[in-house]
């Protein structure tokens, strides 16, 4: 059979894995009677939940004797080094744009990474039956993007096409019959390049690891595109790391290839051929599965470093061990270990007590998405503040991170915005745009350090109206200190379960973080202080009862809801004398030391 290998990258939320479920579809990958869900290549429980892709995955589809390997890349700038990997194992990419926002900052993130590959990009104007939609400008704004980028004459002369993926249909014209996709998957065939490698079959066998996964029956398996000869199930092989070094010896248990939805064992696999090896016990991404007469390991895609570190550590509060049970830093460790080895944007160090560890990566969503799969798998964790990361310069200068914060706000709202960024997060506004229908886009560069925590102030200033997206942009000369949070915090001087009557009281203080009849304990953050000094208090405080019924004070006390904080919000909330307490069922803030003598005597030697 023809083959083809192509990567679907676009910004978050424009509609990669809608386009990629209908593909699938109409390529009549499902039975006529098969039950099928929405976004079928999101599987995993927090992508459902969140609409966002985490993972990337590789499907196959048949079309007209072609046989098409699509991968399903994830829009957010934090797994970023997921699409890095990715990019190396196709020979082409389609480029979906939304046709009313434009290219944001994830498209020119993955597009630059793809066209310094020579990919030749498809541009896929999606969602074009918006009412806001203006296909001829995206179309302009994308050439422009590709221009900045770099591109050559063959990638400046993109193919496009007009889509509406959750429509099911994609046409060269916009006026065209909008029935099904089948210009796309003529686009894809008569465009995109037939793999290179289909010439090497004769030469020995050769596959880099693009992705780690595990099964419980097989173990480790390892999923590559074949770069050159075959393979056999059974065959013996070895595993080079990037510098050459033989890392183990295996024999191939199975060669599992994508068919549609699921993976099917096949018994040979060729050069070209996107497939999954299993068997080996040590080799990892990055690494060359190669013959035995092999020596040269495959070049792998350099990927951009971690920004930003958060400490990992054993949950040591008063509650802990009542939720989860893994709880021992040699489980955490392990956890931690094995997220590393499969995601390359993801470093890991021991700190000196061996108590806690520290984990960098590339921002709070992704180190939040880490979390909350750890939380469910049963962990009880504290986890600090995030920090970002510096380099030096040859000439000893401090440099920091700066992100390109791209926000469409609406126009009411600009000033407040503009204020927050470049007043004291000291960002550089470098432009400001009316982007249609009462809105403005805003473009600026801003330290990492700055971001930390904006989020949530972001949606209060805009209203909740307000969209935020930030993509790494480059390292500059630090900008001197940057204040955090304002307000103070109150804090629990007791410990035991909190009681309607003293919340109540407790309410002209500031906003709460709990509800009655909730476990507390010495230590334990309950709400936001109105100033901005830590307030201890008692949340445990009765009412003194007499036996004198008094006319109108026995009213039932009515608390105002507590405030919510999601695991992000959390993260992103506190000081750096402050934790997060995880637990499988719960979110908790804390002050670092719990005693109020030690927490003194610390604030004294910092």
């Amino acid at each position: 059979m023809d083959l083809r290998n192509i990567a679907i990258i676009a910004h978050v939320d424009h509609g990669k894995t809608t386009l990629v479920d209908e593909l699938l579809k109409q390529s009549g990958t499902y039975r006529e009677n098969q039950a099928t869900t929405e976004r079928a290549m999101d599987s995993n429980d927090l992508e459902r939940e969140r609409g966002i892709t985490i993972l990337a995955k590789a499907t196959s589809v048949e079309w007209k004797d072609t046989r098409i390997n699509i991968v399903d890349t994830p829009g957010h700038a934090d797994f970023g080094g997921e699409v890095e990997r990715i990019l190396s194992m196709v020979d082409g990419v389609c480029l979906l744009v939304d046709a009313a926002e434009g290219p944001m900052p994830q498209t020119k993130f993955v597009t630059s990474k793809a066209l310094a590959l020579g990919l030749r990009p498809i541009v896929v104007l999606n969602k074009v039956d918006k009412p806001a939609a203006e296909p001829d400008r995206v179309l302009n704004e994308v050439f422009d993007l590709f221009a900045n980028l770099d591109a050559d004459e063959d990638q400046l002369d993109f193919p496009h096409i007009y889509a509406s993926a959750i429509n099911g249909w994609a046409d060269a014209d916009l006026d065209g019959p909008r029935k099904d996709m089948s210009a796309l998957f003529n686009l894809i065939v008569n465009h995109v390049a037939q793999p290179r490698q289909i010439n090497h079959q004769d030469e020995p066998f050769r596959m880099l690891a693009t992705t780690l996964g595990a099964d419980p029956f097989l173990g480790r398996i390892l999923t590559g595109r074949v770069e050159s000869g075959r393979i056999k199930a059974g065959a013996t092989v070895q595993a080079l790391s990037r510098i050459g070094q033989k890392i183990e010896q295996f024999r191939v248990s199975k060669i599992m290839a994508f068919r549609g939805l699921g993976q099917q064992e096949i018994p040979e696999a060729v050069a070209g051929d996107i497939v999954s090896l299993a068997g080996m016990s040590k080799a990892t991404v990055s690494d060359t599965i190669c013959a035995l007469a092999v020596e040269e390991p495959i070049e792998a895609q350099p990927i951009d470093p971690p920004t930003i570190t958060v400490t990992f550590g054993i949950n040591d509060s008063p509650l802990a061990g009542r939720d989860g049970k893994k709880v021992q830093s040699r489980v955490i460790r392990e956890r931690l270990m094995k997220e590393a080895e499969s995601n390359v944007a993801i470093k890991v160090t021991d700190t000196p007590g061996g108590e806690a560890f520290e984990v960098a990566g590339r921002g709070e969503l992704q180190m939040g998405v880490l979390v909350e799969n750890m939380r469910r798998e049963g962990f009880e964790l504290s986890i600090s503040r995030p920090q970002v990361l510096f380099r030096e310069d040859e000439n000893g200068n401090r440099l920091e991170p700066i992100e390109e914060v791209t926000i469409d706000v609406d126009d009411e709202y600009s000033g407040a915005v503009i204020e927050k960024l470049t007043g004291p997060r000291k960002g550089e506004l470098v432009e400001m745009k009316p982007a249609g229908a009462g809105k403005t886009r805003i473009v600026a560069h801003v330290p990492a350090r700055g971001l930390i925590g904006y989020h949530g102030e972001f949606l209060t200033d805009t209203r909740g109206t307000g969209v935020l997206n930030r993509v790494f942009h480059g390292w500059a000369p630090h900008k001197g200190s940057i204040p955090g949070r304002r307000a103070g915090v109150l804090i629990s001087m007791e410990n035991g379960v909190s009681v309607a009557y003293a919340l109540w009281n407790l309410e002209e203080r500031g906003r709460l973080f709990i509800g009655a009849q909730e476990q507390v304990y010495q230590g334990m953050i309950i709400g936001e202080h109105s100033r901005e000094n830590d307030l201890e208090v008692n949340p445990l405080k009765g009412k003194k009862l007499t036996n004198v019924r008094a006319s109108g004070s026995d009213d039932a006390v009515r608390l105002t809801t507590p405030v919510t904080l999601s695991l992000e919000e959390a993260i992103a909330y506190i000081n750096d004398d402050e934790l997060v307490e995880v637990t499988p069922n719960a979110v908790r803030l804390r002050k670092r030391f719990l005693d109020p003598h030690e927490r003194k005597r610390m604030s004294k030697t910092s």
